[in-house]
C-alpha cells in the first residue's frame, strides 16, 4: 500500500512538473486557448495583431459596474484593435454563482456588454487556467489595497477557497491584464485603478 501511494506522488510530482515546464515555455498569449461557455476550445491566435485586455470578473461584486466602463471602452476602440476577453470566476467571495448563460444574460441585459466572454474559471490555485498561470508570471501583484480592503478580501477568499493565495496570485475580481499586439503582457491593472488610467494604458497600446 505504501509503495502504491509512493508512485502515485512521484507521478503526480511528475505532472505537475511537466505542467509549469510547459507554461514556461509559451513566449506569447497566442500559445493559450480558452474554452467558450459551451466548452469549445479557441485558441487565442485568433487575436493575433489585436490588442488585448483580459479580465476576470463576477456579477456580484463592488467591482462589477466596472462593466459599465468597459463596454464603454470597447465600444470606441474596438475599431481600433482592442479586444476585450472576459473570464467569470467565482472564486472571490462566490460573487460569480450562477450559470454561464445566467451570466452573459447578466452582463448584456445590465450593461449591454457584447466583447467576448468564456467559460466560468478558476484563475487560481491547482485549477487554475494554463493562461493565468502564464500571466502572474509576466507580471507580479503590485498591491495598491489599503489594509483593511486587503484584511476583508483575504478573509473572504479564505472562506472560499481551500488552498490560501500566493504572492502573486490574483486578488480580487477584475483584476487587468493588458497584451500588446505581439502577445506579450505589458501591464497588470488590480481592480482598484481608475478605469480612466486603464484606457489611457490601451490607447498608447493601440498607438504603438
Amino acid at each position: 500500500m505504501k509503495r502504491t501511494l509512493t508512485i502515485a506522488v512521484l507521478l503526480m510530482l511528475t505532472f505537475v512538473g511537466m505542467a509549469q515546464n510547459n507554461t514556461k515555455d509559451m513566449k506569447t498569449v497566442y500559445d493559450f486557448s480558452l474554452n467558450d461557455k459551451s466548452g469549445n476550445e479557441l485558441s487565442l491566435s485568433q487575436y493575433k495583431g489585436k490588442v488585448l485586455l483580459i479580465v476576470n470578473t463576477a456579477t456580484g461584486c463592488g467591482f462589477t459596474p466596472q462593466y459599465e466602463d468597459l463596454e464603454a471602452m470597447y465600444h470606441s476602440l474596438k475599431d481600433k484593435g482592442l479586444e476585450i476577453l472576459d473570464v467569470p470566476c467565482n472564486q472571490f467571495g462566490h460573487q460569480a454563482p450562477g450559470t454561464d448563460t445566467e451570466i452573459k444574460e447578466f452582463c448584456t441585459l445590465k450593461f449591454g456588454a457584447d466583447f467576448p466572454q468564456f467559460k466560468k474559471s478558476d484563475v487560481n490555485g491547482a485549477n487554475e487556467l494554463p493562461l493565468y498561470t502564464w500571466l502572474k508570471s509576466q507580471k507580479p501583484c503590485l498591491g495598491g489595497y489599503d489594509a483593511k480592503l486587503a484584511a476583508v478580501m483575504e478573509k473572504l477568499y479564505n472562506e472560499a477557497n481551500p488552498e490560501p493565495r500566493k504572492k502573486d496570485d490574483i486578488q480580487w475580481n477584475f483584476t487587468k491584464f493588458l497584451i500588446n499586439r505581439n502577445g506579450e503582457v505589458i501591464a497588470r491593472f488590480e481592480p482598484t485603478v481608475d478605469m480612466k488610467e486603464v484606457k489611457k494604458q490601451v490607447e498608447a497600446a493601440l498607438a504603438e
